[in-house]
């Protein structure tokens, strides 16, 4: 734990103006990111007595090992500089709001030339009208149910339009009048567009033209005694108000506004957004955060802001926004909102009448959402708790191991041998952290080499990134590196002298940034320093060797515990490994399939957990991730050298020229026969590249006929399928 003063800046080198600022801890690892209208009255407020610190805040100044600042010319500025390095770093002390599920959106794909109405989720793709977000999905399959019958919009995917437009005959919904049927020619690309249109405008709530239009024709076909047709116009126009009944009128004066509301209590926020258009709810979505950061209410609608409508432009930022409180600077968020919109937005606390009421609805919500979530999360983390409790218990560690590594083996009968590495933070995956390795050491099957060297190559790179990030002490010529304090001593195959300090690029700002934006440092110094001499100062150049730019490294944080997937052999193995880079602070196990036991280095016994622990199921859940990560992989790379083609050896020929090589001769075979001068006649093929497409195929050619041994026939190439 560190001691904030080791690192205080002095008073006088702090500017006194808009800036945002970083702490990092010591393995140059950004862990909190802030702002302030006046950098050093709010640096100043860490470094008070920890005694009068918030407790988050204590952990926080103590966790980090230096702090950083860039001065930026305004406050809207630093807020926007400000979501750019928290989108950047993921730093563990902020405030992240976590989206309980992928909303779904009802989109439609204008960028195509038939729009197609359709569910989707994740992010969101340029030249694509989105609606909603929706709670669940089936609702947006009711609404689009409705109003096919008055919109008949293409809803089909790209492979049944294209089998429709090659059959000449269209989907159900054509034949029953819920699609205008483009794919066979029944509108023109025009008019289908025009429906589109036509929806989405229904969709964003102009609602009353169309019902009035429906009415205007079904009377009008009554007059001329077209009863058939007034009475469908009649259902079209009854679909509609389904449809719009659907999303109840909420504000009388139409107003587009999104309520933010908030939900805390002294460890968890949950936050709730009714997104309301035309006067209706068209949406809702909520967030649930830990309070890792002393904040208050204020300024967890400042973050669910800055998340919210971070990556948002145009009309997807509201006219008005309503929350509970208003930030630290209502006037900058203000700013930043119209800036993202390109209009005036208004943000501000209702105070009554009906927008005040729907607030107070949205803060039920976000209240249920809380209270759901609270009971989710106690018996998820107790039994977390409990089995990583477990297992330190077992395998006799010290403390239970919050970082957990496993790697497994995969190959077909000793081809396309790999290797995966899985990371279980907090007995949760990390995803972010998986690895995947190629055998490169050796050819054929052996699973024990292979886990020694992947062990090996893993732990290499965690001693460079440990000794480029400055963690080891150089001793004086001749005697090689040692480690620093608390640091383990790396193996002689690990280079043993620092690489030599190299510019660094400028550091990139957020988009409105002034360039002339500063940098400045402030840590302690350095432990590895040759003696007498002189101490750094705090305001490090950008390109200074120890500067790092804060991001996650692959392989920089070792675990507490590695589990490999195997038994006796494979735990010896990778104990093995690591003896020989010198690491004896990082423990070993394996999980054997047959009976689950688990393998301790240098012991004769397996340690047998009960089939009802939790620890035991948790070592099975990483075990089998770790497994099915493998495979993924393996069976990728398996079915990518089945693809292959003599033509990928072509230097210079890309997929293009090669489908277009395959097209015109129809198959590797009759290209193989082709002469030079038949080769140049395709489109784009040079004589040059003619000639070294016909020495690769002669090269690749099969010196005789393969023969099916269970017909005894030859089996002519026809390769058709080498297409890339």
């Amino acid at each position: 734990m560190a001691d904030p003063s080791s690192y205080r800046p002095k008073p006088g080198q702090i500017p006194d103006s808009p800036g945002v600022y970083k702490f990092r801890d010591e393995h140059r690892r950004v862990i909190y990111v802030g702002k302030a209208k006046n950098l050093r009255q709010r640096l100043a407020n860490y470094f008070q007595d920890l005694a009068g610190l918030h407790p988050r805040t204590r952990t926080m100044v103590t966790t980090a090992a230096s702090v950083e600042w860039t001065v930026v010319s305004t406050e809207v500025e630093a807020l926007q500089l400000e979501y750019t390095w928290i989108k950047e770093y993921d730093p563990r002390f902020n405030v992240k709001y976590r989206d309980d599920k992928s909303y779904p959106y009802l989109a439609v794909t204008l960028n195509e030339e038939f729009p197609r109405v359709q569910v989707m989720r994740g992010s969101k793709k340029k030249g694509v009208r989105y609606f909603g977000p929706y709670g669940h999905a089936w609702a947006i399959r009711e609404t689009v149910d409705l109003m096919l019958r008055v919109f008949p919009v293409r809803t089909c995917s790209a492979g049944v339009f294209k089998n429709a437009e090659r059959t000449g005959r269209p989907c159900l919904l054509g034949y029953i009048g819920k699609c205008s049927a483009p794919c066979v020619g029944r509108v023109t690309p025009d008019e289908h567009r025009d429906l589109a249109e036509d929806f989405c405008d229904f969709m964003a709530g102009r609602t009353g033209t169309y019902i009035r239009r429906l009415e205007k024709d079904m009377t009008q076909a009554a007059e001329e005694m077209e009863y058939e047709r007034a009475a469908r116009l009649r259902d079209d126009a009854e679909a509609l108000r389904r449809a719009m009944e659907k999303s109840a009128v909420v504000l009388a004066d139409a107003t587009d506004a999104d309520l933010i509301a908030v939900a805390e209590d002294e460890l968890e926020a949950a936050v709730q957004i009714f997104h309301v258009r035309g006067g209706r709810v068209r949406g809702q979505r909520g967030w649930v955060t830990d309070k890792v950061e002393a904040v208050d209410t204020a300024g967890l609608v400042e973050h669910a802001l800055q998340q919210l409508y971070g990556e948002e432009a145009g009309d997807s930022v509201p006219k008005e926004v309503l929350v509970p409180a208003l930030p630290e600077d209502p006037e900058a968020v203000s700013q930043w909102l119209a800036g993202r919109r390109g209009s005036q937005v208004s943000l501000r606390v209702p105070q009554r009448g009906d927008k005040k009421d729907l607030m107070g609805t949205v803060q039920r919500n976000a209240q249920q959402a809380l209270g759901l979530h609270k009971t989710k999360r106690a018996s998820d983390l107790t039994t977390r708790s409990r089995a990583l409790e477990e297992i330190a218990e077992a395998l006799g560690l010290d403390t239970a191991p919050l970082r957990v590594e496993c790697f497994d083996i995969s190959h077909l009968q000793g081809d396309d041998v790999v290797a995966s590495m899985v990371v279980f933070e907090d007995g949760l995956a990390r995803k972010s952290e998986y690895r995947r390795f190629q055998i490169k050491g050796f050819e054929g099957q052996d699973d024990v080499r292979s886990m020694h060297e992947v062990i090996g190559r893993r732990f290499k790179r965690y001693l460079q990134d440990k000794e480029r990030t400055g963690e080891w002490e150089e001793t004086p010529a001749g005697t090689g590196p040692v480690p620093a304090p608390g640091a383990t001593a790396p193996a002689p195959s690990i280079a043993a002298t620092p690489s030599a300090a190299a510019p660094g690029p400028a550091p990139v700002l957020a988009p409105g940034v002034s360039p002339a934006a500063t940098v400045a440092t402030h840590a302690p110094p350095s432990t590895g320093a040759e003696p007498g001499a002189p101490a750094p100062t705090e305001a490090a150049p950008p390109g200074d060797a120890r500067e790092d730019d804060g991001r996650p490294k692959r392989f920089a944080y070792p675990p507490q515990l590695v589990v490999v997937d195997g038994g006796q052999p494979q735990v010896a193995a990778a104990k093995r490994a690591l003896d020989e880079l010198g690491i004896d602070d990082v423990a070993v196990c394996g999980l054997a399939k047959r009976l689950e036991e688990v393998w301790l280095p240098d012991d004769d016994d397996p340690v047998v957990l009960p089939r009802s622990s939790e620890g035991l199921y948790l070592l099975q859940r990483i075990r089998d991730e770790a497994h099915r990560f493998a495979i993924t992989y393996q069976r990728a790379k398996r079915a990518k050298r089945i693809r292959s083609s003599p033509l990928d050896d072509v230097a210079g020929l890309g997929g293009t020229r090669k489908q277009a090589l395959i097209k015109h001769f129809g198959s590797v075979k009759n290209l193989r026969q082709a002469t030079i001068d038949e080769i140049c006649e395709v489109p784009g093929i040079g004589r040059r590249t003619a000639e070294s497409v016909a020495v690769a195929l002669a090269a690749a050619a099969p010196a005789a006929p393969a023969v099916n041994t269970a017909t005894g026939e030859i089996i002519e190439e026809d390769d058709g399928g080498s297409t890339p």
